[in-house]
C-alpha cells in the first residue's frame, strides 16, 4: 500500500519541490498551505506523515504540533518539521514539542527521501516507472 504523505507548506516553491519529489518517488502526497486546515486535512486524509512547515498562516506549525501530540488519535503520527529557523536551539525546542525528524530549508532531495523514509519507511514506496528508468 502506498505511504500517504501530508505535505504542510505555505511556499509554492517549496511546497512543489516536496510534492513533487515525494510522488515521483511513489508516495501519495495531500497539499495543506494554511495551518487553519492542517487538522482537518489530518482527519480526512489520514497520512502516515506529515511534513510541517514551522512558520505558515494562521495557526504555527509549533502549536499543529502541540495539537497533534495532545489528541490520542494523532499522538504517535510521524512529524517531519521543514524550517527555514535551523539553529541548534531552534531543532532542540521543536523537538521538544514532538517532532520526529527535523530539516533546515534548503532542503536536498535526498536528504528529505531518508528523512521520510526513516520516518514511515521506503519499502512500500517505490520511484515512478519513468524515474527508475532514467
Amino acid at each position: 500500500m502506498t505511504k500517504r504523505v501530508l505535505v504542510v507548506e505555505d511556499d509554492l516553491l517549496n511546497r512543489m519541490f516536496l510534492s513533487d519529489s515525494l510522488r515521483l518517488h511513489g508516495y501519495d502526497v495531500c497539499e495543506v498551505d494554511d495551518g487553519a486546515r492542517v487538522m482537518d486535512a489530518v482527519r480526512d486524509y489520514a497520512p502516515d506523515l506529515v511534513t510541517m512547515d514551522i512558520n505558515i498562516p494562521h495557526i504555527s506549525g509549533e502549536t499543529l504540533i502541540r495539537r497533534l501530540r495532545r489528541d490520542a488519535a494523532y499522538a504517535t503520527m510521524p512529524v517531519l518539521a521543514i524550517t527555514a529557523f535551523a539553529s541548534p536551539k531552534d531543532e532542540q525546542r521543536i523537538r521538544q514539542l514532538g517532532a520526529d525528524g527535523f530539516m533546515a530549508k534548503p532542503l536536498a532531495l535526498r536528504s528529505l527521501l531518508e528523512a521520510v523514509g526513516e520516518l514511515i519507511g521506503a519499502s512500500e514506496s517505490r520511484p515512478s516507472p519513468a524515474l527508475a528508468a532514467a
